[in-house]
């Protein structure tokens, strides 16, 4: 863990209320960007929804109205040493994401403001997503870090989006605002506002949390054995060719200094 990312054991909430298990992303001063903690302890939550019963949804958002998630915080990247480094980062997001996405019980994101990098994987994984007119999604890894997605995140955009409008997202580099989100299938619905948006997840979390849960669960399970795609392991060069670049450390740098990076391809 880098000195410079403050972990906190309140970085990423739950609540259990009536059957809804309500998870909150909870650093506004980051735009709620992921530390490694945070990811873990998604992952608890899931394993708990998944072994009890009393809960019936899971309702993730962010705090605050600046952000649903802004990916992993960038400090993180900073402790990287070796290429090993890099296969344990995407080995450690592809298993939260894993399992978040198999989860036993219906997900619904709730989304304001940025939900990029991390956070859009985090948001694609969900079985709903909903958002209002400030949200804004996309992968603009091509302009920050110059790293990339691992094998099954791009699978699974790829399934939710289709291969032609990823690489439009991922080429760009731009972030698509609300209505164009709904498009494109990345929301399933936009509401005005971050008043409306906690009415509205809190009417459709009531509303699946009421319904049959094991038609739920064969639904899930059926939608992802139509999907099957690649591991993140049959991309591993393709990480290694990406997190060990000079490419990678410029756009750290110019990240976290807060200037243009300057690209090699190298």
């Amino acid at each position: 863990m880098d000195q410079d990312v403050t972990v906190r054991e309140d970085d990423l909430l739950f609540a259990l209320d009536d059957g809804i298990g309500r998870v909150t992303f909870n650093r506004p001063q980051a735009r709620n960007a992921f530390t490694f903690e945070m990811y873990e302890r998604l992952t608890e939550i899931c394993e708990r929804a998944n072994r009890d019963h009393a809960i019936k949804v899971l309702l993730l958002r962010g705090a605050g109205d600046k952000a649903f998630a802004a990916g992993t915080d960038i400090n993180q990247f900073r402790a990287f040493k070796a290429p090993q480094d890099a296969i344990d980062y995407e080995n450690r997001i592809d298993r939260v994401l894993g399992i978040l996405e198999t989860c036993r019980v219906p997900t619904i994101a709730a989304i304001n403001g940025a939900c990029t990098g991390g956070g859009a994987g985090i948001a694609a994984c969900c079985d709903l997503r909903i958002g209002t007119r400030t949200t804004r999604m996309g992968f603009p890894i091509a302009r920050t870090l110059g790293n990339c997605l691992s094998m099954s995140n791009v699978g699974r955009i790829t399934a939710l989006i289709g291969p032609a409008r990823v690489k439009d997202l991922i080429f760009t580099a731009r972030l698509v605002e609300a209505e164009e989100a709904a498009s494109l299938g990345l929301l399933n619905e936009v509401v005005d506002d971050l008043s409306a948006l906690d009415k509205r997840a809190d009417e459709i979390a009531r509303l699946v949390a009421g319904h049959a849960p094991l038609t739920l669960s064969a639904t899930k399970q059926a939608v992802a054995r139509l999907q099957k795609r690649l591991k993140r392991d049959e991309g591993e060069d393709l990480i290694l060719m990406c997190y060990t670049s000079q490419d990678f450390r410029e756009g750290l740098d110019a990240f976290l200094t807060k200037r243009a990076p300057q690209w090699r391809g190298q």
